[in-house]
């Protein structure tokens, strides 16, 4: 781990992060949140890790152990003391936290939409017949494929910067990377965003989880409180009790999303087979005064229709696992 940002004054808060420009992009804003809504009080010294996650650059998550790998060094350390607070990107984080850690803060979403990135064609309809995909992500694996299942798809692992310089070099045709990411870097421009009703995002996308220890004192709970953004803390929670419902992890195509649907929620949800030729979708609404009991009630009921649907090839999911 390397100390990147040392504190300018104020309480001291040691905030750990992975290492990549965006993790570090995102941690700053954090530190900057608390800063602002402590007057001064706090401060954060950041503090880089480089995962498991981050190790591997040439094959698949699933290959190596699925969903944690790019939060576990973190986990350990804040269990340990070691930290104050972990700064994750949601969609990383497995759907259930180690025992004595909570969520303290969700900031409001970036656009949780994926982006399509090709020198050759506007979006995947476009690709020529046989062309090359390049991804590390089961779910964008399927969902393409069940669009094109003429694609080739090669394996593309690394930050946003790696991925991009691997298309650049011809690697694949087109990828894909989340808008949220590219927009927190300043890149929003390189990829076409790709509406959520044509492919669904991974549970949590464009979200920014603030992880701390059960016992935090009640003063940096609330400090940390007012970095959250309401409907971003309520989509966080009804994705993730979905997600949990289906057990999920990187080894299944899953993806969720929480529409606001003016005096409503509407939650989202799909399973895919591995290649993409058969999908499941399920859907439930609440009303917006909904409590966070029934938001998980809501992502649960959704995941239920799904394994209900499933139920004759659901094995095979979990023998994935």
């Amino acid at each position: 781990m390397t100390q990147i940002d040392p504190p300018k004054g104020g309480k001291r808060l040691r905030l750990g992060t992975r290492g990549s420009p965006l993790a570090l992009a995102q941690a700053h804003q954090i530190a900057d949140g608390i800063r602002a809504a402590s007057a001064g009080a706090y401060d954060c010294e950041i503090v880089a890790f480089t995962t498991t996650g981050d190790k591997l650059t040439t094959e698949r998550l699933i290959n190596s152990g699925g969903k944690g790998l790019f939060t576990r060094e973190l986990d350990d350390a804040l269990s340990r003391g070691e930290l104050d607070l972990a700064v994750h990107s949601l969609k990383d984080v497995p759907s259930v936290l180690p025992p004595g850690q909570i969520f303290a803060a969700f900031p409001k979403r970036e656009d949780p939409r994926d982006g399509f990135l090709s020198h050759g064609a506007k979006s995947i309809q476009d690709l020529p017949e046989g062309a090359t995909l390049g991804t590390a992500s089961l779910r964008r694996e399927a969902q393409a494929l069940a669009l094109r299942p003429d694609l080739k798809v090669v394996t593309f692992r690394g930050n946003v910067a790696t991925r991009m310089r691997k298309l650049e070099e011809g690697l694949a045709d087109a990828t894909f990377l989340a808008m949220a990411g590219l927009t927190r870097l300043g890149l929003s421009e390189v990829a076409t965003p790709i509406p959520l009703e044509d492919m669904l995002p991974a549970a949590g996308q464009g979200i920014i989880g603030v992880v701390t220890r059960d016992d935090v004192d009640t003063e940096l709970l609330e400090i940390l409180g007012q970095l959250s953004h309401e409907p971003s803390r309520v989509a966080a929670i009804a994705e993730r009790a979905f997600l949990e419902k289906l057990d999920g992890s990187c080894r299944t195509p899953i993806a969720a999303h929480l529409f606001d649907r003016g005096d409503e929620w509407q939650l989202i949800g799909e399973v895919l087979s591995p290649g993409g030729t058969t999908r499941w979708r399920g859907d439930g609404v609440c009303r917006k005064d909904a409590t966070d009991a029934q938001l998980v009630l809501l992502g649960r009921a959704v995941a239920q229709e799904i394994i209900f649907a499933a139920k004759e090839a659901l094995p095979v999911f979990g023998d994935e696992r």
